[in-house]
């Protein structure tokens, strides 16, 4: 059996709507039979008055390790924190805070783990052609993996244009990557002639039901990929594969992107395979997961 560490781990996660994330238990799990003694804890923005920069400010006094930040912090966090990784930077958001001594640091594990359940999921698939939606703190560490995978055009829709601009901009740094920005109402054209589609918006997550696309525009040889993992078939999802396509939902990002972070938060390595067996797991159980130590563990019990 595991020898249990003397270190102790406080991580959490800030994010709106995150009552049913699977963080907990894939983070706690791995480091249980790590012998980690690690308390993974959820700080919902629903139910809080403080800002981003506040919630950062009080976790650090109480003794975080670091932060996990979700849907709708990945960009908002960025003025809050005192240096960035290099992916980070280039993507401009934030998914992962690691507190050293003396500065906050901002990392992003989305682009990698995007790539690598991207790759997991559709090997060998084509990368000429990619229409994505969303640009926002998703839509970068996607469109940053997409160029690195070989895309060589990427046709950008969201509704602010403005925030699209600014993705593409930084998106020059790879120049084998031709980017075309669209409105959303453009997409079906594009797509009519694309290898592939990626949604990179709330929409299909709970809390933001429905389809960020028709499904009858979704054609034959189009492979479909989704970052939206609760619920793991969404709506997109499941109009792909009634239609025979070749999809990716968002689980493999899920897990590569927390082993990425658990990474980070305790210089540890983690078991990707038993990680994606946990996932599974979870899964499986239905849209209210447990943390292995018992039923209150996913409750929002730390209150920085």
């Amino acid at each position: 059996m595991m020898t249990r560490s003397d270190q102790r781990f406080l991580v959490g996660l800030i994010g709106a709507g995150i009552g049913t994330s699977m963080s907990p238990p894939l983070h706690e799990l791995e480091a249980d039979r790590q012998g980690l003694r690690y308390y993974y804890h959820l700080i919902d923005l629903q139910h809080r008055g403080q800002t981003v920069g506040e919630l950062l400010g009080a976790a650090r006094r109480l003794g975080f390790r670091g932060l996990n930040i979700t849907h709708p912090a990945k960009q908002e966090v960025l003025e809050y924190l005192d240096t960035l990784s290099p992916e980070a930077a280039e993507v401009g958001a934030v998914n992962t805070v690691v507190f050293e001594p003396g500065r906050a640091v901002g990392h992003n594990t989305d682009r990698y783990g995007f790539a690598a359940g991207l790759a997991r999921a559709l090997p060998e698939v084509s990368f000429g052609h990619v229409v994505q939606l969303g640009a926002g703190g998703a839509g970068a560490a996607v469109a940053s993996a997409l160029a690195a995978a070989g895309v060589r055009r990427l046709t950008l829709a969201d509704p602010d244009g403005e925030r699209a601009h600014r993705l593409a901009g930084a998106m020059a740094v790879h120049p084998s990557m031709t980017v075309e920005i669209i409105v959303p109402g453009e997409v079906p054209g594009r797509l009519a002639t694309a290898d592939g589609l990626v949604n990179a918006t709330p929409i299909g997550m709970e809390g933001h039901p429905g389809v960020p696309i028709a499904p009858e525009h979704l054609h034959p040889g189009l492979w479909v990929a989704d970052v939206i993992y609760r619920p793991l078939e969404t709506e997109l999802i499941r109009a792909a594969r009634d239609r025979g396509l070749r999809v990716a939902d968002g689980g493999g990002m899920v897990v590569s992107q927390a082993a990425a972070s658990f990474r980070l938060f305790t210089g540890r390595e983690p078991d990707e395979r038993r990680m994606l067996a946990d996932f599974a797991r979870l899964a499986a159980s239905g849209p209210r997961h447990r943390s292995p130590r018992g039923p209150d563990a996913d409750r929002e019990s730390a209150r920085p």
